[in-house]
């Protein structure tokens, strides 16, 4: 299995051997540019239930769950998908719990089942079979030059070779584009890197079992990923509108013993603003640090807004106040690529 996680326009994650789209999509920001102080009400009665260490910053599974923090159960979704396909493509927000999806995936296909002992995923999954798991990320830095990514590359596929005891594969093409969004030249020639590393992937389809790419942005599968042309994208799948973020329910039931001492509605109203065309959710990040805190506070604007769409909004002078007042339909969000930013 493949997992690659890309802060460009994708992830991936790798496995070896609906209703009618809407028009349009919302996705509400879940709180304002500007900071705002709110004095919290004491509505939400006392839980009976113990406080558990919050999974801040945490992206590993098993760390998480034997370090006995709270968590959103995703395994069902994660054998859902891996039950019914093999090639995705998934865009959603930075810290929006996508490192943590590809480590439950991961875990799932190295058939380590005790970490799934009572998770949706403990009776639904063949903990017989296990498949060696390649995971490429390329979150960390930026790359600039073709001699930057072939470095990353190596580096990469030095580490995973290592991992799994493998002798020495061929070289594999690879590249950053969000991160030079804003210099089409140099994301060209980094959208040019991914397409042949995607297209090696469709070339071992009958080795490969799975694969899943997540990233920040939606781009054009006509370009970037016309060398994997049977990826199946689920960013504004209603299905999966809750693959990653915590629902209500994740609110009221894993998260109960947060609550006292909070306004439960003042929650909703500032973080429960993400809907990909189903069940909406809040933002991981800012719930976290909210229940960290006791503040209500924009906390990811103050630190994970993406600064490519900053560069992007100041080049093309954009009236923010306008964006929550557009309405996009999903033609013109699969048409978006390096050269073509509506």
């Amino acid at each position: 299995m493949y997992l690659v996680k890309a802060i460009v326009p994708a992830a991936l994650g790798l496995s070896l051997p609906q209703p009618e789209p809407q028009a349009s999509r919302t996705m509400q920001a879940s709180h304002a540019v500007f900071l705002r102080r709110h004095t919290m009400t004491m509505t939400t009665p006392p839980s009976p239930q113990p406080r558990k260490r919050l999974p801040i910053g945490r992206q590993t599974l098993s760390l998480l769950l034997q370090e006995g923090c709270y968590y959103a159960d995703k395994s069902g979704y994660a054998v859902d998908l891996a039950q019914t396909g093999t090639y995705y493509f998934l865009s959603r927000p930075r810290r929006f719990g996508k490192s943590l999806l590809l480590d439950t995936f991961k875990e799932l296909f190295e058939g380590n089942a005790a970490l799934f002992k009572g998770l949706a995923a403990e009776n639904r999954w063949d903990w017989g079979k296990q498949h060696p798991v390649i995971r490429i990320s390329f979150g960390s830095g930026v790359l600039k030059t073709p001699a930057d990514l072939a470095q990353r590359t190596q580096a990469i596929l030095r580490t995973n070779r290592e991992r799994m005891n493998l002798p020495r594969p061929a070289d594999w093409p690879e590249a950053d584009t969000l991160d030079n969004i804003t210099d089409q030249t140099t994301a060209t020639v980094m959208r040019e890197g991914l397409k042949d590393l995607y297209s090696v992937l469709k070339d071992m389809d009958e080795h490969v079992r799975f694969v899943f790419i997540t990233g920040v942005s939606k781009f054009s599968k006509v370009s970037l990923f016309s060398g994997l042309n049977n990826l199946k994208d689920i960013t504004l799948d209603p299905r999966y509108s809750a693959l990653c973020g915590y629902t209500d329910n994740d609110v009221d039931t894993v998260f109960a013993p947060e609550l006292p001492g909070l306004d439960r509605e003042e929650i909703r109203r500032w973080y429960n603003g993400y809907n990909w065309l189903g069940e909406s959710v809040y933002n991981p990040f800012d719930l976290l640090l909210l229940f960290d805190f006791r503040e209500f506070r924009p906390y990811w604007f103050e630190t994970g807004t993406p600064t490519f769409l900053i560069k992007l909004l100041a080049e093309k002078k954009q009236f923010t106040p306008d964006i929550g007042r557009i309405v996009a339909a999903e033609s013109l969000l699969s048409t978006f690529d390096v050269d073509h930013i509506p």
